[in-house]
C-alpha cells in the first residue's frame, strides 16, 4: 500500500479547561490547539495534533510557530518528497531543526492516515503488544494544601495506578509530606518542570525520605551533565522529559547516568518514529519509559494511547480520562479510565476513536488548506 498525499488541512481550536492547571512554568486555563488534517488522494485522512503550548515557556515552540513551520516549510518539504509511507515522513523533513512538535504534527496524522487505509488499529500498526494501558495522572499546583490533598484523594479514588504532583520551589518537601501522611502506600513522583538548579540539592535530597517513583525534569532542559551529578547524590530516580528530544539525546543520558527512567512525550521527540526508536533502545539498557502528557485534547490522547502499547512503556502515564481536563472532548467515544487505573487499545482503524468534526467546527478560529 503507497500514500499518494493530497493536501493538508490545518485547524486551530480553542478548547477551555475544566479546571486551571497550573505548573512552574504559570497557569492555563485554556488551550489553543493546532489539528492537522492529511487526505490520501483515494479520500482517506488522517488526524495528528500538535502538542505546543500557547507560550515558549516549556520549550522554544508555541501554537503560532508551529503553524509557520507546517505552512511554509514542512508541508512544501513533503510534497516535494512525495513520500509513500509514514515512516518515510521524518526523513522527508529532517532539514527542518528542532520544532519537534510542529512535525509530529504532521506525522501523526499521516500514521493515522496509513493505519485507517491499512483497516488496522494504529496502535497495532506501530507494533504495539499491550491490550491496556496503565494510567497515571498529573495534578497541578494548588492554591493551598488542602486542595492540593483533595485532587489526590478524588484520582486515588477514581483508580489511577500513580499521582504525579507539580513542585516549584518553596512548593515542594511539605506537599509531599503532606501526600505521604495521608497515603503512605501509593506510587507517587513529583515534576519539576526544570525549576531547580544543583544549589537547590538539600531540598532534593530531602525528597529521598519519600520513597518516590521519580524526581522528573528537576534541573535545567538539556543539561545532562548537571543531571548526571545531581543522580549520583540521589536515591530516588530522576526522570528526564524535555532534556530528551531524540534517541541520541536518550542514549547520551543513559550512558552519563543522568537519569534512569524517561518520559516519551510523543510531540518533543518529533513524532511516532523517533519514539519507537527511544523506546527501543531504552529497553536494550533496561531504562523504563513512559507516556508524558500536554492537556492534549482527544486526537492527541488517541496518539498516546497507541504510543503507550509499545512493549517498553512499562510504568504508567499521563494519559488520563477526557473527563479530567475537558467538558466535551473532540472525539467519540471520550477517553474512558476503568475502575482498576487501565485504558483498553481501541480496536477501530488508525486512532481508533471518532472526531467529532461538528465540534471540532465550532471551536475553529483559523484554517488554512495546503497541497501536498
Amino acid at each position: 500500500m503507497k500514500l499518494h498525499l493530497e493536501r493538508l488541512e490545518l485547524r486551530e481550536i480553542e478548547l477551555p479547561l475544566r479546571a486551571p492547571f497550573e505548573t512552574s512554568f504559570g497557569r492555563t486555563t485554556a488551550r489553543r490547539i493546532m489539528i492537522a488534517k492529511v487526505y490520501d488522494a483515494s479520500g482517506a485522512y488522517g488526524y495528528g495534533e500538535c502538542t505546543a503550548p500557547e507560550d515558549p515557556f516549556f520549550n522554544h515552540e508555541t501554537v503560532d510557530t508551529a503553524w509557520i513551520i507546517v505552512a511554509k516549510y514542512a508541508a512544501p518539504l513533503l510534497s516535494s518528497a512525495q513520500v509513500g509511507s509514514a515512516s518515510e515522513v521524518a526523513d522527508a523533513l529532517k532539514r527542518i531543526r528542532g520544532n519537534r512538535m510542529a512535525l509530529a504534527s504532521l506525522e501523526g496524522a499521516i500514521w493515522d492516515l496509513e493505519a485507517k487505509m491499512a483497516q488496522e488499529p494504529l496502535w497495532k500498526h506501530l507494533g504495539g503488544s499491550q491490550t491496556e494501558i496503565n494510567c497515571g495522572v498529573s495534578i497541578g499546583l494548588q492554591d493551598n494544601t488542602a486542595l492540593l490533598l483533595d485532587k489526590v484523594s478524588t484520582e486515588v479514588a477514581a483508580g489511577y495506578q500513580r499521582i504525579k504532583i507539580k513542585i516549584k520551589p518553596g512548593r515542594d518537601v511539605d506537599l509531599v509530606s503532606s501526600i505521604r501522611s495521608k497515603f503512605p502506600s501509593i506510587l507517587l513522583s513529583v515534576d519539576a518542570n526544570s525549576a531547580y538548579s544543583l544549589a537547590d540539592i538539600d531540598i532534593l535530597r530531602e525528597l529521598d525520605r519519600f520513597k518516590l517513583l521519580m524526581i522528573e525534569q528537576p534541573l535545567a532542559a538539556g543539561d545532562l551533565v548537571d543531571h548526571s551529578k545531581l543522580q549520583r547524590e540521589l536515591e530516588t530516580p530522576i526522570c528526564l522529559d524535555e532534556s530528551i528530544e531524540r534517541l541520541d539525546d536518550a542514549r547520551h543520558a543513559i550512558e552519563l547516568d543522568s537519569c534512569r527512567i524517561i518520559n516519551v512525550k510523543l510531540g518533543r521527540v518529533g513524532g511516532h518514529l523517533e519514539a519507537k526508536k527511544i523506546q527501543a533502545y531504552a529497553s536494550e539498557q533496561a531504562v523504563p519509559v513512559w507516556c508524558g502528557g500536554m492537556l492534549e485534547s482527544g486526537i492527541g490522547r488517541a496518539h498516546n494511547i497507541a504510543m503507550s502499547t509499545l512493549p517498553g512503556f512499562t510504568l504508567p502515564g499521563d494519559v488520563s480520562a477526557s473527563k479530567r481536563y475537558w467538558e466535551q472532548d473532540i472525539i467519540d467515544p471520550p477517553v474512558t479510565v476503568s475502575s482498576s487505573g487501565k485504558i483498553a487499545a481501541p480496536s477501530g482503524p488508525g486512532i481508533g476513536y471518532n472526531v467529532n468534526e461538528e465540534r471540532v467546527e465550532s471551536l475553529t478560529v483559523r484554517r488554512e488548506t495546503l497541497r501536498l
